[in-house]
Formats: C-alpha cells, sequence, structure tokens
C-alpha cells in the first residue's frame, strides 16, 4: 500500500492484524477464518506460484485441503470483504486529490473448466492465450494506492449463452453479460457511493473509446484521462474572437504566411485525367485528323 517507501517488519505485521480483525466477522467459524488468514499470508510472500499447494507449504501447511474449502466450499461472502478492505483503503489513504484507475489483466488458465476462460487476449501474456480476464479498480493518492474491487469477464458467447457451462461453474443465474467499460463503470460508481474520494478516473484506450462510460463519468460530474485510438475524432468547437470587438489585431508573419498559402492553394490550376475511362484504364488515343488541302 505504501508508495514509493518501504515498510518495516513491525509496521507491516501491525497493518495485517489490522485488516484481520476488520474482516474477521465475515468467516462465521475458525477453521475458515484460520484458513483465510493463512491464504493471505501466503499471497503476501515472495513464492513465485500462487496456488493452493505452494500458498500451504508456504504457510506451513502439511496439504491445501483448508484453502481449498476455503474457495470451493466455505460459507463467506467475498463482496463483504472487498467493502471491508475499501473502507481501511479510504481510512488510510483518502484524500481529495485522489484518482481512480481501472485496469484489465488476464491469468493464463491451462483447462476449461475456471469461469470466464476461454482463448482471449490477455496482456499478461502480449497475446492470444487460454485465459481468464479481470477488470479491477485501484485507489491512488499521495500516501499510497491498492486495489479495491474487481469484476470477472464473462464472454458473451462461450458463456453467457450456455447454461450447462454456467452451472458447471457455480456462476449465479443473475450475472449477465456486461462489457468491460460496463464493469468498470459499477465500480467507479460503487467505489465513490461507499466515500472514495476521487475528482477523476483514467484508463486506457479500451475504457477511453467507450462513449457510454465517458457519458456516465460526465453526467456524475467526475473528470477523467483516458487514452483513445489515434483515429478519434472530436467534436470542433467554435473559436472565440482572440480580440475585442472593435478591435483588429495586426497579422503576423505566421498569419500573413498561412494566408499567403490558402491563397496559393485556391489559384492552382484544376487537374484533369486525361485518357482515362470510368473503370480507370487507359484508353488508345483519337485517330488523326486526315490531312487537308492547305496542309500540303
Amino acid at each position: 500500500m505504501a508508495a514509493g517507501h518501504s515498510i518495516d517488519g513491525a509496521r507491516w505485521r501491525e497493518m495485517f492484524e489490522q485488516v484481520m480483525a476488520r474482516i474477521a466477522g465475515r468467516f462465521g467459524r475458525v477453521e475458515p477464518r484460520a484458513s483465510a488468514r493463512a491464504y493471505l499470508l501466503g499471497l503476501l510472500s515472495k513464492a513465485e506460484r500462487k496456488n493452493c499447494w505452494q500458498l500451504a507449504e508456504q504457510t506451513g501447511l502439511a496439504r491445501p485441503g483448508p484453502m481449498q474449502r476455503l474457495l470451493r466450499s466455505a460459507r463467506w461472502d467475498a463482496d463483504a470483504v472487498r467493502d471491508d478492505l475499501r473502507a481501511y483503503a479510504v481510512e488510510h489513504l483518502g484524500t481529495d486529490g485522489g484518482v481512480l484507475i481501472v485496469d484489465e489483466t488476464g491469468f493464463v488458465k491451462k483447462g476449461h473448466s475456471s469461469a470466464g476462460v476461454q482463448r482471449q487476449y490477455t496482456g499478461t501474456a502480449g497475446r492470444i492465450e487460454n485465459s481468464q480476464v479481470g477488470v479491477f479498480l485501484a485507489y491512488a493518492t499521495s500516501p499510497g494506492r491498492a486495489l479495491v474491487d474487481r469484476r470477472l469477464y464473462l464472454p458473451e458467447q462461450s458463456w453467457c449463452s450456455d447454461p450447462e457451462r454456467r452451472h458447471a461453474a457455480g456462476i449465479p443465474d443473475e450475472v449477465q453479460f456486461q462489457t468491460k467499460p460496463r464493469l468498470a463503470w459499477e465500480m467507479i460508481a460503487a467505489a465513490q457511493e461507499a466515500g472514495v474520494k476521487a475528482r477523476w478516473v483514467t484508463g486506457d484506450e479500451a475504457y477511453g473509446q467507450d462513449p457510454q462510460l465517458r457519458a456516465a463519468l460526465e453526467a456524475r460530474g467526475t473528470g477523467y484521462v483516458m487514452a483513445v485510438a489515434c483515429s478519434t475524432r472530436g467534436a470542433d468547437q467554435p473559436r472565440p474572437h482572440p480580440c475585442p470587438r472593435g478591435h483588429r489585431r495586426r497579422p503576423t508573419a505566421r498569419h500573413r504566411l498561412a494566408a499567403a498559402q490558402r491563397r496559393s492553394r485556391c489559384e492552382r490550376p484544376a487537374l484533369l485525367r486525361l485518357g482515362l475511362g470510368p473503370h480507370r484504364q487507359r484508353q488508345p488515343p483519337p485517330p488523326a485528323d486526315p490531312p487537308q488541302p492547305h496542309d500540303r
């Protein structure tokens, strides 16, 4: 969470215990609460791979069963835990100059059972791979930055239109297809309604190209700085007159040069395409006139 400086071990441990105390009530039993603690410690470790086997070994567990049950069958509200962590981030990072950052990332997968997995482009690999894609929202201020929300992108054809596949992966019926910009807007709106102080939003071209997202931000009065394609055309705005009425500014050398170039373009002779038919193929020249008596 720190920006530009490291946190010593004692301070890091104190922050971790504060977070665990905040979310402990979301787990009704001691076993999933202990598994959640071990799981988070494993995620924050330097383990190269973050699967349940590696995380269990990193935290001293003999088997990954407790972590697998936590993710697969234990009853706890992931969105409620998200709300707790977002509130913690706002308490420690919240300022009037905060920025919300929306971006996506991919998780390369081997199988086809994970929710939302299909062959799709992911920036993680830099190419099309069999992967899941998630849209994430980060909160950045001068004291630091933190992730505050997430949404899983569920492809329309391969998942949303396949009831059997959805049921096998445990996807609720109420979850329907939504574009990535729409997922981003839901997270932005939820963060602002929860009290996240952010004066503007930023994102890459995938989100800046969406007119509905930009319109929603403008309607809420939230500023944004987003990338767009180089071919994007903006609306022409009338230029205000630089001088008060009744005053005429003396043209500079740059203005005189621009006017001369415009006159030069207007005075150029029109170019005619000679010898080209309607299909832009060269036509044979017309036959020569017969010689006249006075030409002899």
